[in-house]
C-alpha cells in the first residue's frame, strides 16, 4: 500500500536538513561572533569586504542575495563600529562607495579561527566539505534561475 502523502513527509524533504543545518550552524556561530562583536549577517558582510576592499552597495546586495532595504541597517551599524565607511559616489548620488576601515581589515585577524572553529563543528573531511559546497552552489544557482 502506497502513501500517498509520503511526499509531505520531513524525512522526504530535502528543505528541512537544510532549514535545520542552516539554523543550527547560525546558532554555532554566535558565540564566536559575539566576540567579534558582530551578528552573523554583519559577518557575512565583513567577509565580503575583506575579499573585496571596496564595493557599492548595490554590489554586496547582489553578491551576498541581500535585498537592500536588509544591506542598509547592516551597513549603516558597521560603519558605526568603525569598520565601513560609506560615501556617495559624486557622480552618482544614488551609488554608495564602501570601504574597509583600518579598524576593518585589523577585525579579519580576529575572525581567522572562526572558520577553522567551524569545520572541526560539521566534523567534514576537507574533501566533503569541497563537494557539499558545489552541490549547494549546484542547488542555489539553479534556484536563482527560477527566479
Amino acid at each position: 500500500m502506497t502513501d500517498k502523502y509520503a511526499p509531505l513527509r520531513l524525512r522526504n524533504q530535502l528543505c528541512f536538513p537544510l532549514y535545520l543545518c542552516s539554523k543550527e550552524l547560525t546558532r554555532r556561530y554566535q558565540p564566536m561572533l559575539d566576540k567579534l562583536n558582530l551578528t552573523y549577517t554583519q559577518y557575512v558582510v565583513m567577509m565580503y569586504f575583506w575579499e573585496m576592499g571596496s564595493g557599492s552597495a548595490k554590489d554586496v546586495s547582489q553578491a551576498l542575495l541581500l535585498d537592500p532595504s536588509t544591506l542598509t541597517p547592516i551597513l549603516k551599524k558597521l560603519e558605526q563600529k568603525g569598520y565601513l565607511t560609506r560615501t556617495r559616489d559624486p557622480e552618482d548620488e544614488r551609488s554608495l562607495s564602501i570601504r574597509l576601515t583600518g579598524a576593518g581589515e585589523a577585525l579579519q585577524d580576529e575572525a581567522l579561527e572562526v572558520p577553522e572553529r567551524m569545520a572541526d563543528c560539521l566534523g567534514l573531511t576537507p574533501e566533503e566539505g569541497a563537494r557539499l559546497g558545489e552541490l549547494l552552489g549546484k542547488v542555489l544557482n539553479n534556484i536563482e534561475k527560477e527566479l
